[in-house]
């Protein structure tokens, strides 16, 4: 099969798992009252404060990623960089993980940023959020055992009783998203033997994931990894004020049902589309929120923060189309 045939089949099979998992999920669900929702019952306030800080958590990631070029010999302008983050999560809809070429194929044309060594700090940048997303998650747990303990305690609910509800969908459902992460973890390897075979390339990402013990400004580095998840989760967190049925869960659900649905994304579907609205709505579920209540948020929550990178993504492809490229050197 050639590269764009796999590359089709790869689109497709991504799209096709994200309908799977939400058409399974919302299959004789009254699609009618969402409108009634949007306009009467969810608070549209707390939804409009949510907006600066998933913007900022793009801005964030588009000033940090100076920290990592610099050290290499890699100067590129501060808007060129934050727009090109706002166009690669908006292309990334379109096709997943292809946001992170469409970045640094952007510092490329308009500030002949090496493409090699752009895609490096890109690696380097996604270990180090992986790596904080584990650590938050592991602690969460660790301090949010007891209210889970709690919660099965006062419920008469054990996990035995769990699994016994857990539907066959929901364990084919399960059992697809498991294998999907075993796929991607299969492309990238695929992906990391092609760039091997390419000596430049593989010594651009090499230098690239090396360039964090050069960086000069490291607490600068350190804030700019905090804000970029804080605002991440600020994003979330001030949607639940929106539904009368989690404004009262508390921060302590918000962070719980924010990591799930961090790691969900892993998932290669759009913007994560399908595992998400899965496994934040079983979590909700989880902390005593209806099952229609659950699936009314995560659908609007997601739908209106999908949109919002769509809206990102336009602007910074009007932006870029008006910014000159640095003369080459």
């Amino acid at each position: 099969m050639s590269k764009t045939g796999k590359n089709i089949v790869n689109v497709a099979g991504s799209l096709v798992l994200g309908g799977a998992i939400l058409y399974w999920m919302y299959r004789g669900f009254d699609f009618g009252r969402v409108r009634e929702v949007l306009l009467h019952e969810m608070s549209w306030t707390w939804m409009l404060l949510s907006f600066p800080f998933g913007v900022l958590a793009q801005a964030f990631r588009g000033w940090r990623w100076r920290q990592t070029l610099e050290p290499l010999g890699e100067v590129s302008r501060a808007s060129v960089r934050v727009h090109s983050i706002f166009l690669s999560y908006a292309a990334s809809l379109l096709i997943p993980r292809v946001g992170e070429f469409a970045r640094c194929g952007v510092l490329k044309q308009k500030d002949d940023v090496s493409f090699p060594k752009a895609l490096g700090t890109v690696v380097t940048e996604r270990a180090i959020d992986s790596l904080l997303v584990l650590l938050i998650a592991g602690l969460t747990f660790v301090t949010q055992f007891r209210v889970f303990m709690t919660f099965f305690e006062k419920t008469g609910t054990s996990l035995d009783a769990i699994l016994h509800r857990f539907t066959t969908a929901g364990w084919v459902v399960t059992v697809i998203c498991l294998g999907a992460i075993g796929v991607l973890g299969w492309f990238l390897l695929r992906r990391l033997a092609i760039y091997n075979k390419v000596k430049d390339v593989f010594l651009g990402i090499w230098q690239g994931v090396m360039s964090l013990k050069n960086v000069k400004n490291i607490p600068l580095f350190v804030f700019y990894t905090l804000a970029i998840w804080g605002s991440y989760f600020l994003h979330y967190y001030l949607t639940f004020f929106c539904f009368d049925a989690t404004a009262g869960l508390g921060m302590s659900c918000a962070l719980v049902t924010f990591i799930v649905g961090s790691i969900a994304v892993i998932v290669p579907t759009p913007n994560g589309a399908g595992p998400w609205h899965f496994a934040v709505k079983t979590m909700l579920i989880l902390y005593g929120v209806q099952e229609n209540d659950a699936l009314y948020f995560v659908l609007i929550v997601h739908s209106v923060q999908t949109l919002l990178v769509v809206l990102l993504g336009i602007y910074a492809w009007i932006a870029l189309s008006l910014t000159s490229a640095k003369p080459k050197q």
